[in-house]
């Protein structure tokens, strides 16, 4: 009779031990190792934040003891966030990041994106279960000035370890092939105290999880990935997920009143509260080919779109107008395509990126009501796009490849006085003004990327510069692309963002 309270207990532990404990987008966190002073992670929804508290002797040697955050995947990933500690701290080497993990074991084969307390950043591994810990040589001292961004790449058995001040694009700071590590295994975020007796604290925030493609993928041919509907506030660099869908939806526009955003899906445009939830489909009747180039007039009245006409050149990409509150369409452009990308303040006029005669793109305006449309530039072997007027009306800023790279321009209204205003060794696309006139926002591409084109499914920068000039900063880290930012996607109080970031599902 007393066996059996015993085999009750027993399993009663058995079944807490293996519960899980999801906190925010990991299945589960945990002690690792089991630290003589426990650990935890909590999550805040309404911030989208992590708190992580957790100590640990180390993790070297031939085994380890921190707080870890983690779920399983499988596959190429790209990890990054952005971490910082809470106080002092006791030990300069405690350290945070990201782990790659064989399992749960205190001696598992991982491998270690790590910040220290002091600074040092490397990129830390053990080949194998119960082997000593390995870095390289090459440890570095990174002046951390503001709260650290770490990224961490897994592409096949090749690791990358990136990290920037907040503001600073990425450097690399490490890169190592392990092919210990299996195909499935345990991914997350993680703080060591490297003091037995300690606890020590950090938060992490802009936590993204994605999944690439291959760069010989091609989303037109073999289909498209899932997105991220985000919105950031561009003075803090802090980004919020309110919506996600395993479809692909594109560019955002923030609706007059501030309470919703509108975004193309399907052909469709939509409307849903920036907080998230119930998606809306706005009546715009025949038009249900409607690309990524839609924006709303600066009285709130109007929604200008392009709509893709069948059979014709380009794809039939025209130009319509319809009410806010939905509509029939009204037909503005005739030759196609013609590519939306801006209205004027005065409400009477819209700008457009257009190709006649299979030649070079041009910027064209054109009034509300139709008729003839004029061009602005004379492009000869170049690219322009991307043209969006000023809210004072004075300028229309686009991006050219004039210079060789893509790099955003400026110019009068009737095309004259055209000016360079970014020079980098990025390519620039989208300018959007902010609505009181004093910033502009844009996405930067890699290097490796042609100047002409602004593909799906790369990592790219969202950058941010006074429209009176100065070196652009980076705002966001993030995996997309061709429509993240098609349009103007500022709030109308000019202090948030609103963009899409892409990622495949990963398996379990």
């Amino acid at each position: 009779m007393k066996i059996i309270p015993i085999i009750l207990l027993l399993s009663s532990c058995t079944i807490f031990s293996s519960a899980q404990s999801p906190v925010g987008i990991f299945e589960d966190h945990a002690d690792i190792g089991n630290p003589k002073n426990k650990g935890n992670t909590t999550y805040n929804e309404d911030t989208q934040e992590y708190n992580l508290k957790g100590s640990g002797y180390n993790i070297w040697f031939g085994r380890d003891e921190f707080q870890y955050a983690f779920k399983k995947i499988k596959g190429d990933f790209i990890a990054t966030a952005n971490f910082d500690f809470v106080g002092k701290g006791t030990d300069p080497h405690r350290k945070f990041g990201w782990m790659v993990r064989g399992s749960k074991s205190e001696d598992a084969p991982h491998m270690t994106a790590t910040i220290h307390g002091d600074g040092l950043i490397a990129l830390q591994w053990r080949h194998l279960r119960g082997a000593h810990m390995r870095d390289p040589e090459d440890e570095i001292i990174f002046p951390k000035k503001k709260a650290q961004v770490i990224q961490l790449e897994r592409a096949g058995a090749e690791y990358i370890m990136r990290v920037a001040n907040v503001g600073e694009p990425l450097q690399e700071v490490g890169r190592y092939m392990l092919n210990t590590l299996p195909n499935d295994v345990l991914i997350g975020i993680f703080i060591s105290s490297h003091n037995e007796n300690a606890v020590e604290e950090a938060i992490a925030w802009n936590v993204r999880l994605d999944k690439p493609l291959p760069d010989s993928h091609n989303p037109y041919q073999q289909g498209f990935m899932g997105c991220r509907l985000e919105i950031m506030n561009v003075f803090d660099g802090k980004r919020k997920v309110i919506h996600e869908s395993k479809d692909r939806f594109e560019a955002p526009n923030w609706m007059p009143d501030g309470k919703k955003l509108l975004f193309n899906e399907k052909g469709s445009l939509f409307t849903i509260p920036i907080e998230g939830g119930v998606t809306e489909k706005i009546n715009t009747d025949f038009a249900d080919r409607n690309n990524n180039d839609h924006m709303i007039s600066f009285d709130g009245k109007t929604i200008a779109l392009s709509h893709q006409r069948a059979g014709l050149p380009g794809g039939g990409s025209t130009v319509y107008t319809v009410p806010i509150t939905g509509g029939v369409p009204k037909q503005i452009t005739e030759a196609t395509p013609s590519y939306l990308h801006g209205w004027n303040p005065n409400n009477k006029e819209v700008v457009f990126v257009g190709q006649r005669d299979g030649k070079n793109y041009d910027i064209y305006k054109i009034s509300v009501n139709g008729g003839k449309e004029i061009k602005l530039t004379a492009n000869t072997s170049y690219h322009v796009d991307g043209c969006e007027y000023s809210p004072d009306g004075k300028f229309i800023y686009f991006n050219s490849s004039e210079s060789g790279t893509m790099q955003l321009w400026r110019m009068k209204p009737d095309g004259s006085s055209q000016e360079q205003i970014t020079f980098d060794e990025y390519n620039d696309w989208f300018p959007h003004i902010s609505p009181d006139g004093k910033w502009i926002a844009f996405i930067s591409f890699p290097t490796t990327i042609n100047p002409n084109d602004h593909p799906s499914f790369k990592r790219v920068m969202l950058r941010l510069m006074p429209v009176s000039g100065g070196a652009p900063k980076v705002i966001a880290y993030l995996y997309g692309g061709q429509g993240t930012i098609n349009v103007p996607s500022w709030s109308p109080d000019s202090k948030q963002i609103a963009f899409v970031s892409n990622s495949e599902k990963f398996e379990n």
